[in-house]
């Protein structure tokens, strides 16, 4: 399912930056890798930030395991330099001020990617 294509990143324009993108991952599904893709696609260096949360009902794994599955389906674009997972605290806000330097996205995904709910997949694994 893996779409990124590390030649088309744009690195001259701003090398240093990256498109934020804050979850649990809880699983890694499809509608992740389309959200991901939004800016890969257009050339962008992307840092996948995992929140660290307690596991539970809602969270199967750690963030540490979490990140070990990102980094090995990603392994090539980290390697690269294309994709950048890391760990952070978990948040209750995100909160900017004026003229930061970064725009805020909100990517509106299809319906049917929209439709795809990490929930349902955790069940689906629950019953097998």
């Amino acid at each position: 399912m893996e779409k990124i294509i590390i030649e088309s990143i744009d690195k001259t324009n701003n090398p240093d930056k990256f498109a934020l993108f804050i979850g649990r991952w809880q699983p890694f599904h499809d509608g992740h890798q389309w959200l991901i893709d939004q800016k890969i696609n257009k050339g962008k260096r992307i840092c996948i930030a995992i929140r660290d949360v307690p596991k539970d009902d809602k969270n199967w794994w750690s963030s540490c395991e979490i990140q070990a599955m990102l980094e090995e389906r990603f392994s090539k674009q980290i390697e690269a330099g294309v994709i950048k997972v890391i760990q952070i605290p978990d948040i209750e806000s995100i909160n900017i001020g004026r003229g930061v330097g970064y725009d805020i996205i909100e990517h509106i995904p299809p319906q049917d990617i929209n439709a795809i709910s990490a929930t349902k997949i955790r069940a689906g694994m629950k019953n097998k």
